[in-house]
């Protein structure tokens, strides 16, 4: 199976620089992946885990999201956060007119939960508009 989806190489540039950035950036952050709503890895930095088997958990958890959006008359799906006992990960659309792409970034404990929030909803942004 490969990714049939074109994105620009400056879309791609762009993930791959902000997903470093991100990892870098705010403490307690383990994984950030970005990929395809059918689950291929596009970009992503780690720490610990497996880019594509977490593309494709990230690209599961929001077609779930999305159904549940749609059966609840909430509009489209945007964010899912799963919060554990040991960390968090939080799920973000980022729709574009070349495809629907999905940001997923995996944090422990020690990072906040609102700086991760913003900096992965301006992430979805920046990704939908470039």
């Amino acid at each position: 199976m490969t990714n049939r989806i074109q994105l620009p190489l400056t879309v791609r540039v762009l993930a791959a620089k902000q997903a470093a950035a991100f990892l870098e950036d705010i403490s307690g952050m383990n994984a950030v992946v970005v990929a395809t709503e059918d689950g291929f890895d596009i970009a992503s930095a780690m720490k610990t885990g497996d880019a594509a088997r977490i593309a494709a958990l990230a690209s599961s958890i929001s077609a779930i999201s999305a159904v549940v959006s749609q059966e609840a008359s909430l509009g489209a799906d945007k964010c899912v956060t799963i919060d554990t006992h040991d960390g968090f990960a939080v799920v973000y659309s980022a729709p574009r007119k070349d495809a629907r792409l999905v940001i997923i970034a995996i944090a422990s404990g020690q990072a906040i939960l609102g700086q991760v929030a913003y900096r992965a909803s301006q992430f979805a942004k920046d990704l939908a508009d470039a």
